[in-house]
């Protein structure tokens, strides 16, 4: 199999048209056509471990975007120091994300290689923007890893201004796929619960898995929260998904 990509830094425009960072990882390979993948960063930023998730999903032949969406509030800065200033504003509001999640769409179906559908997966607060964009936006599946706060407020002091989205169930325009940890607080087992009866009583399509031994940030390996198995399974999931909805012909 050819294993060949091209990676790096471009420019999209995001919400309202304007001119924001992402990384590009996409396959090569002449006259192939791959599903796409918007790849939503964990409050942390847009990282180095960020980029590497954009890169492993350009190895298993999917266009891969990642949008820098604390562009606006330090732009050329450090990860730590633009997560520090993205938290200092109260965060990313939920119509820009929509905006810049958008942007990263229209990127990817533009592309001559571009099979016509589209992903998002994101990752802690991306996982929750991962849902509200599956709920916003004509996209073609969604992946939420343990994104809190769907359901469930935020604790007092949360250093961002968010608020619970189950609400929009009714509009989710695609499949979904949660990954959660059976230890995790933000969400807790019972929120993910709720948000599978909200999603079932709306009549959506989704799965949901909860892994034991793992809690918030299983993914992470870069992270003491890093949880090998779960991990393991969970990508495992993700291919699978992916691969029933995303990596198909050409979308007419």
């Amino acid at each position: 199999m050819n294993d060949g990509m091209t990676a790096g830094t471009i420019g999209i425009a995001g919400a309202g048209g304007e001119a924001i960072e992402a990384y590009l990882a996409q396959p090569t390979g002449d006259g192939e056509m791959f599903g796409g993948v918007v790849v939503i960063h964990h409050m942390p930023g847009y990282d180095e471990a960020t980029k590497e998730i954009a890169r492993r999903f350009a190895h298993h032949r999917y266009i891969a975007i990642c949008p820098n969406l604390y562009t606006r509030e330090a732009p050329g800065a450090s990860p730590d120091d633009a997560a520090a200033a993205a938290r200092a504003a109260g965060g990313v509001p939920d119509e820009r994300l929509i905006g810049d999640v958008g942007g990263a769409v229209d990127y990817i179906r533009s592309l001559p290689s571009s099979n016509g559908r589209v992903a998002t997966i994101g990752y802690c607060s991306g996982g929750r923007q991962s849902f509200l964009a599956a709920c916003s936006l004509p996209i073609d599946a969604a992946v939420d890893c343990y994104g809190a706060f769907v359901v469930a407020q935020p604790p007092d002091g949360f250093p961002i201004a968010v608020r619970p989205i189950a609400h929009l169930a009714p509009q989710l325009s695609c499949p979904l796929l949660g990954l959660f940890g059976a230890e995790d607080k933000f969400p807790a087992p019972e929120e993910t619960e709720e948000f599978a009866r909200i999603l079932k009583e709306a009549g959506k399509d989704f799965e949901f898995h909860t892994f034991e031994n793992a809690g918030h940030s299983f993914f992470s390996v870069d992270r003491p929260s890093y949880r090998v198995e779960a991990a393991r399974e969970g990508w495992a999931k993700i291919w699978d998904f992916f691969g029933r909805h995303v990596a198909a012909e050409r979308k007419a």
